[in-house]
């Protein structure tokens, strides 16, 4: 028995000797794997993982009317203040978030966002407050001794120099969101960034944020400095752009439209180039550069006129008598009515359980061909050719042959569609059949049609290139931010094009100038200085009752042997203003300010009439 017992135990020894010698050989090759054959990777590794890389912010892109002389948006120095929580004494956290919320003029409550307990141990520098002027930084460096862990660096800050209109298009930057994080990440995006958040700024933020420099130290495993830097990267500045804006008409058209809400677009219609595009109310894009903006932006978001709203491509409104121009195109186009064949308009006529007034002239027309109802926006003439020559059919063909209902792939974010309400629209929306009065509607531009200011103004661009409308866009140049080199120019590009015969177009250019000479605007549009044709149009507010809207869709001069002399002029002034039929006015003071090349002053004079005597409660 005991001899037993003494083999099993010699054998449990053989076996634990065994193991033994394995497991040394299985750690001395793990070992030699290691510190031999990897080595090398390992090591680099190790010094990886002590590395700490912090971003060197780079110059964002300055941008530039279209005569490139002065920066319309520039950056200026300041700082962003930083604090790294480990080195601030236990306790002492809530005295410095006080401290900094007085010096830095923050609320207190954005400073605890950024530096909650979870972080109290990090080495890290937490930024917790930028856009913060040398002078405010020149106090904090006064007591920088009693305020362990705080830190400050330089973190250039947009300065958008002219603050009126040109803020829709500019737009303005802000420290990007987790949300717009998440879907930029896979463009190098990171948080913390500042980026376009409205405007050129968001259409073109990959251009002008530049690409950021890198500043590489040694740190411990609690993240402390090591060593000093270690290797540095410095930034490069993002691209100057150039747009197609004159800021001289800019300003022009944002004088002629004053604080009324409303919008103005003026294109070159022979290369889709905005020279000026106004949306009032407006903003002023320095407010984001507050260290604590809440209350000013909550005001704006709270703001019933909508002053964050581009109305120039985001907002749609019934297009009214100008729509004619569609509806004139359709009946020519289509041989629908001769050009002497006249309809007897006696200002109202009866259809279905309904009286129609002309409202233009309420004891009527008269006996009117296609010309002289364009002219004197005769609604009864539309009415009847609309119902039963043209029918809905060939009105929706037309709307989207110039572009209504879609995209004018303008390079700014937001635009909207408008409408063109179809009998299937009808059927899918509102579960109704489409009825006869409901083409009657959008023959005059009423009803459910709804267009932008920007799709009024490519309508007419359609009519002056004898049916070709170009892309509209904002950017001209892009420009090397050293040499001021053009690296690259937008040239014109086609959007919509059409078949329709160049006399249709040709017959509609005339007749738009009967508009200004014989029809509807006669007396604000009557200019020495340049030949305007054009088309008015009052459009019904929905759900507010006896209130207009003011359109005038325009081009001039009338006749030119040079196309890039040509302007197109889209105003609308919202039923929201006072009525006063302002539209014509202010489209004949962009005229008068461009072609005589006078200010907005200057051109009241020059035209004779001012705000204060405008013909009240005229309606066409």
């Amino acid at each position: 028995m005991v001899q037993e017992r003494e083999e099993g135990s010699l054998k449990r020894i053989k076996f634990l000797k065994i193991a033994f010698v394995f497991l040394f050989i299985l750690y001395a090759g793990r070992l030699f794997s290691l510190q031999v054959l990897s080595g090398e990777f390992h090591r680099l590794r190790a010094q990886n993982i002590a590395r700490q890389t912090m971003p060197i912010p780079a110059q964002r892109g300055e941008i530039f009317d279209r005569h490139f002389d002065q920066p319309i948006v520039t950056n200026i120095d300041s700082f962003a203040v930083s604090v790294i929580p480990a080195e601030v004494p236990r306790g002492f956290m809530p005295e410095l978030i006080s401290r900094l919320s007085e010096v830095l003029g923050v609320n207190r409550e954005q400073i605890e966002r950024r530096l909650p307990r979870s972080v109290f141990f990090l080495y890290q520098p937490i930024e917790v407050a930028s856009n913060i002027p040398f002078s405010t930084i020149a106090v904090l460096a006064e007591q920088v001794d009693s305020l362990p862990g705080v830190s400050w660096q330089s973190k250039p800050m947009r300065n958008y120099i002219e603050t009126g209109s040109l803020a829709h298009i500019v737009g303005y930057v802000g420290s990007i969101t987790r949300e717009e994080f998440t879907m930029l990440y896979n463009l190098g995006y990171q948080q913390g960034d500042i980026i376009g958040k409205n405007g050129i700024e968001r259409q073109y933020d990959m251009l002008l944020r530049g690409t950021e420099g890198r500043e590489t130290r040694t740190v411990d495993v609690r993240g402390r400095n090591v060593t000093g830097i270690n290797t540095r990267l410095s930034p490069e500045s993002g691209k100057n752009l150039v747009l197609t804006i004159d800021r001289r008409i800019q300003t022009l058209a944002e004088r002629a439209l004053g604080r009324r809400i409303g919008a103005v677009v003026v294109l070159r219609p022979s290369t889709g180039e905005i020279l000026a595009m106004v949306s009032s109310p407006w903003y002023d894009p320095n407010i984001f550069n507050q260290a604590d903006l809440s209350s000013e932006y909550q005001a704006l978001v709270n703001d019933p006129d909508r002053p964050f709203i581009n109305r120039a491509i985001q907002a749609s409104y019934p297009p009214a008598s100008s729509f004619k121009i569609v509806m004139s195109t359709g009946l020519l186009a289509e041989n629908a009515i001769p050009t002497f064949q006249t309809v007897e308009c006696r200002g109202e006529i009866h259809f279905g359980d309904r009286l129609w007034r002309c409202h233009v002239r309420p004891p009527g027309h008269g006996r009117l061909n296609i010309q002289r109802a364009l002219a004197q926006s005769c609604n009864v003439f539309y009415w009847t050719t609309g119902r039963d020559l043209l029918g809905v059919d060939n009105i929706v063909k037309y709307s989207m042959e110039y572009g209504f209902g879609q995209l004018s792939e303008i390079d700014l974010p937001g635009e909207v569609r408008g409408l063109v309400p179809t009998p299937q629209w009808k059927e899918r929306r509102l579960h109704e059949r489409w009825m006869a009065g409901d083409t009657m509607n959008i023959s005059i531009g009423q009803g459910d049609m709804q267009v932008t200011p920007l799709q009024m103004a490519n309508m007419v661009a359609m009519v002056v290139n004898d049916g070709v409308i170009y892309r509209p866009h904002l950017i001209k140049e892009i420009r090397d931010p050293r040499t001021g080199a053009v690296e690259m120019s937008v040239g014109r590009e086609i959007l919509h094009s059409t078949e329709t015969d160049p006399g249709v177009f040709a017959a509609l250019r005339q007749d738009m100038r009967r508009v200004v000479t014989e029809g509807t605007v006669q007396y604000p549009m009557n200019l020495r200085t340049v030949e305007v044709a054009g088309k008015t149009g009052t459009g019904e507010a929905a759900g507010i009752h006896d209130s207009w809207h003011s359109w005038l869709v325009s081009y001039g001069p009338f006749e030119t042997e040079d196309p890039d002399e040509r302007i197109v002029v889209s105003v609308i002034v919202e039923a929201s203003n006072p009525w006063e039929w302002w539209a014509p006015y202010a489209s004949a003071i962009i005229y008068q300010g461009i072609f005589a090349d006078q200010t907005y002053e200057q051109a009241i004079r020059t035209l004779g009439f001012s705000e204060t005597n405008i013909i009240r409660g005229r309606r066409e």
